[in-house]
C-alpha cells in the first residue's frame, strides 16, 4: 500500500510468466546447471520422496531432468552425505530439504508434539526407541526391532511407529539412506549446533518458508504456495498475513488468464487486481536461454500441483499407479515430457534388460497431421537421452496414441 492507496500489480502474460517459473524451476537457461545437485536443490527448496522406481526413483529423476545425464550416485550423495547437507521432513509431501530450513518446520515439529497422534497412536515405548537411538544410533528401522507386525504395509510395529514420531517431533532425523531404508539419529547429533538454537515462532516459520516456496516457483497464486507448503487453518492464516504485509517478500502480478486469486490475493484493487505473487528478483530480468527437453517425474515440483499445471501450461495430468490396470489411460508412471518450456506429452516408461521400453507415447490433443514442427524429434531426443541415462542402449516404442505420427517417431528415433 502506497498513501493507503492500493498498489497496482504488475501485469504479465501467461507467457512470461511461464517462462518465469521455467527459469525458477531449472528448465531454463545455463545459469540453472552451476553448482550441481546441492545448488539444485537449494532452489528448489523441497524435492518430494517417493517409493515407486520405474527409470528411478523420483529424486534420480528430478535431479536429472534439469542437470542432465548426472550421475546417480553422484546424486545420492548430493542428498545423503556426511556431514549432513538436507533432511527429510514433511512439506508438500515427504521431501528432502536444505538443512539450512531445519529451523523453518519448528512450527511443524510443535504441531505434530501438540498432537501426539498422525496416522497411528503413539505408543509408550517412545522413550526407550529414543534413548536407543541415543545410545546405538545411527539405525535403520530394522536394526531397532523391524517395521512391520506382518500385516499390510501400514501395519506398522511399535518401534516403526515410534521412530516416525519421534522424526516427526525432531527428536531424530533423517540425513541418509541405506538403500532405501531410513537412517535415523539424534538431532543434537547430525543437525548443526547454530541451527538446532535457532528458536522461531510459528508466524516467522511461515513467513520464512513463503519467501522460499515463492522464490522456488517464481509466480504462484495463494493456492500454490499454500499447496507447496500444505499449511492450512491457522498457518494459512499466516501465510495470507505474510502476503498481505509483504513480509513474505513476495509481489503481487496479475497474470493474463489465470483465475482470480482467493484469500491472499485480495490485497489489491482496480484493473490491475492481483491473482498472483512471485519473486521479485525473478522479474528483474527476463528469461533467456536454451530450454530444457525431457521426461518428468510425476513428483517433480514443476507438475507435483495438477491445478497448477493445467493452469501453467494447459496440461491435463493424472498419476495413474494407484488406478486400477484396466482404467488406466496414458499407464503406472506416466511422465510429462518437457521441450520448448512446453509439456509437449507423456512417456509411460519400462525397461527390459538394456531396452528402454515406451509403453505408450501421448502427445497432446490436436497434434496429429498439425504437429508444433520439432516436437516428433523433441520425443525421440527426451526418450534416447533418458535410455542413455540409465544404461539402455535400445529404445522401443509400443503404442503411440496419435497412429499417424508413430511411424514419423520411428523414424526420429532412429535418426538418434
Amino acid at each position: 500500500m502506497a498513501n493507503g492507496l492500493p498498489v497496482p500489480a504488475l501485469e504479465l502474460s501467461s507467457d512470461e510468466a511461464r517462462r518465469v517459473i521455467l527459469r525458477a524451476q531449472g528448465f531454463l537457461g545455463a545459469d540453472s546447471r552451476r553448482g550441481g545437485v546441492t545448488a539444485m536443490l537449494r532452489r528448489l527448496a523441497a524435492v518430494q520422496l517417493d517409493t515407486i522406481s520405474v527409470l528411478a526413483r523420483s529424486h534420480e529423476l528430478v535431479a536429472y531432468a534439469r542437470l542432465g545425464s548426472v550421475g546417480r550416485a553422484k546424486v545420492e550423495r548430493a542428498y545423503w552425505h556426511d556431514p549432513a547437507l538436507a533432511f527429510e521432513y514433511w512439506c508438500h509431501a515427504a521431501c528432502i530439504l536444505p538443512i539450512d530450513d531445519w529451523p523453518l518446520y519448528s512450527f511443524r515439529r510443535r504441531a505434530y508434539r501438540d498432537r501426539r497422534f498422525r496416522w497411528h497412536e503413539v505408543p509408550p515405548t517412545i522413550d526407550k526407541v529414543l534413548e536407543q537411538v541415543r545410545n546405538e544410533g545411527p539405525l535403520t528401522t530394522t536394526e531397532l526391532g523391524g517395521a512391520k507386525n506382518g500385516g499390510p504395509w501400514w501395519d506398522w510395529s511399535d518401534v516403526k511407529i515410534a521412530v516416525e514420531f519421534l522424526l516427526d517431533i525432531g527428536e531424530v532425523v533423517c540425513t541418509r539412506r541405506v538403500g532405501w531404508r531410513r537412517v535415523y539419529d539424534v538431532a543434537d547429533r547430525v543437525v548443526p549446533s547454530a541451527l538446532l538454537g535457532e528458536d522461531l515462532t510459528d508466524a516467522e516459520c511461515v513467513v520464512r518458508l513463503a519467501r522460499i516456496a515463492g522464490t522456488a516457483l517464481g509466480v504462484a497464486t495463494r493456492a500454490d504456495l499454500a499447496d507447496f507448503l500444505r499449511v492450512r487453518g491457522a498457518y494459512a492464516a499466516m501465510l495470507d498475513e505474510a502476503l498481505l504485509d509483504g513480509s513474505a517478500g513476495l509481489v503481487p502480478v496479475r497474470v493474463a488468464g489465470w483465475a482470480e486469486a482467493r484469500g491472499g490475493g485480495r490485497v489489491t484493487g482496480g484493473a490491475a487486481r492481483p491473482n498472483a505473487w512471485a519473486d521479485p528478483a525473478a522479474l528483474q530480468t527476463a528469461p533467456r536461454g536454451h530450454h530444457r527437453t525431457t521426461p518428468l517425474s510425476p513428483f517433480d515440483s514443476l507438475v507435483w500441483d495438477r491445478a497448477r499445471t493445467e493452469r501453467v501450461f494447459g496440461f491435463t495430468h493424472r498419476l495413474e499407479a494407484y488406478v486400477p490396470k484396466e482404467k488406466r489411460v496414458h499407464g503406472y508412471f506416466t511422465m510429462p515430457v518437457l521441450a520448448g518450456g512446453r509439456l509437449i506429452g507423456r512417456v509411460d516408461p519400462a525397461r527390459e534388460g538394456s531396452t528402454f521400453v515406451a509403453r505408450q507415447v501421448g502427445f497432446e490433443p490436436g497434434a496429429g497431421a498439425s504437429v508444433r514442427a520439432g516436437t516428433v524429434e523433441a520425443m525421440a531426443e527426451a526418450l534416447w537421452e533418458a535410455a542413455a541415462w540409465v544404461g539402455c542402449d535400445d529404445v522401443r516404442v509400443e503404442r503411440v496414441n496419435l497412429p499417424g505420427l508413430a511411424a514419423p517417431l520411428q523414424a526420429a528415433l532412429r535418426l538418434r
